[in-house]
Parts: structure tokens; sequence; C-alpha cells
């Protein structure tokens, strides 16, 4: 019996470490402000993606306009807190405004995903906008703000294998061509790496033995009455 726990045990201690789900994106949920992320695209108006604070009433940068936008609640696995900010995309003339971060990943599979929102107040505006989030090179989501819901929080998700060690990129692209126009908030961004299938097959096999231990030791105790 002995030898049988002790096989479980091991089992499991090696499936354990590959289940630990690690955001590789840095300021993910932008309590840094947008540090870490670069600015790209055109923006005739002048409004650059900025770092807001939830339940605020102030105006821009710190707000979303006045409207108190509410924290994250969406079914986002990211392991980053929801904190206290999120990034917006506010400006009426965007020309592929983005926001970038490249980040280096190993050989694996990995998952990724990110929360969005659409304030009140800017979708009221008549000005439509498009909004495109790729990661790893998969688009995971390219919409126009008016066909999905308002002040709600949506989360999007995705999964790829990495086959080559290298850095990749995750943005996210905002267009709008009239004022005013709808806005977009974005926070809890993530690239987890997920546990292999063998990992897994081992985290079975691990509660199968300790199992057949119990049975083991029950049926040996039953005997010696």
């Amino acid at each position: 019996m002995r030898t049988l726990a002790g096989a479980a045990v091991a089992a499991m201690l090696v499936a354990g470490p590959a289940q630990a789900l690690t955001n590789q994106v840095v300021n993910g949920s932008f309590e840094d402000g947008l540090a870490n992320w670069t600015i790209g695209g055109g923006d005739a108006q002048g409004f650059a993606p900025v770092a807001i604070f939830y339940n605020s009433n102030a105006g821009y940068p710190g707000g979303a306009f006045g409207e108190p936008v509410p924290p994250d609640n969406s079914a986002n696995p990211s392991t980053d807190p929801v904190g206290d900010r999120a990034a917006y995309f506010v400006t009426d003339l965007a020309n592929a405004q983005s926001l970038t971060q490249s980040i280096f990943l190993t050989p694996g599979t990995y998952q990724f995903g990110f929360s969005a929102y659409a304030p009140g107040n800017g979708f009221a505006n008549a000005g439509d906008a498009r909004f495109r989030a790729t990661l790893l090179g998969d688009t995971i989501a390219d919409y126009l703000v008016s066909t999905g819901p308002v002040q709600t929080w949506q989360h999007f998700s995705g999964r790829t294998t990495v086959t080559t060690a290298g850095f990749f990129d995750v943005s996210f692209v905002f267009d709008t061509d009239l004022v005013p126009a709808k806005d977009v908030v974005i926070d809890r961004v993530y690239v987890a790496d997920v546990p292999e299938p063998s990992s897994w097959a081992m985290l079975i096999a691990g509660f199968g033995l300790v199992g057949a231990a119990a049975r083991r030791r029950q049926r040996t105790l039953s005997a010696a009455i």
C-alpha cells in the first residue's frame, strides 16, 4: 500500500505545477495606468487611450466623461484582481488606434482573453465604433459596438498552441469615423498557460491510485476483523 500511495502523491506533485495559471501579460488590469502598453495608430481628435478609475464621475482622462463604470463582473478567469482601473478607448476620430504589448512565450498551450464594456453615454452617440482584439495572432473579437450589449461586461476568450518560442503581440484596435462616436472600456487582459493533456492524465491517474489504495486498505481492515 505504501508503494501505491507514494505513486499517487508523485503523480499529483508532477501534475500540480503544470496547472498553475500565470498571466504572461504585464499590467493586464491597467492598475499601473498604461505602463507596458504601446499606443499606436491615428487619432485626429487627440483623445488617446487612458486608464480610467471605476465608479468615477470624473471626465476624461480620469473617468468615462462623467459616467461611473462599474468594476468588471464578467466570467473572466484572469488571475489578476479586478482592481480600480480599466483602459478606455474614446476618441471620435480613430484610425486603427491601438494598445499593444509584446510578450515572450515558450512552446505550450495558452488560454487568452479580456473583458469589454460599452458605456451608456457613448452608446447613445450616433457614430459607431469597430473594436478588434488580436491575441497571439488570433482574432478573438471583431465587432461594431452598436451590435453588442450596453453597460454590460463581456468576456472574450480563445486558446492557441505555441510551437516555437518567441515574442507575440497582444493588440486592441479601435476605429471610429463620426463625431460623436461610441466608446469601449477593457480590463483584465490575460494570456495564461494551461495544463497539457498529459498533465491532466497524470492528475487523474493520481486520484485513481489514491482511490485504489483506500479500497485496498478497507479490504485489509475487513479481513483482519
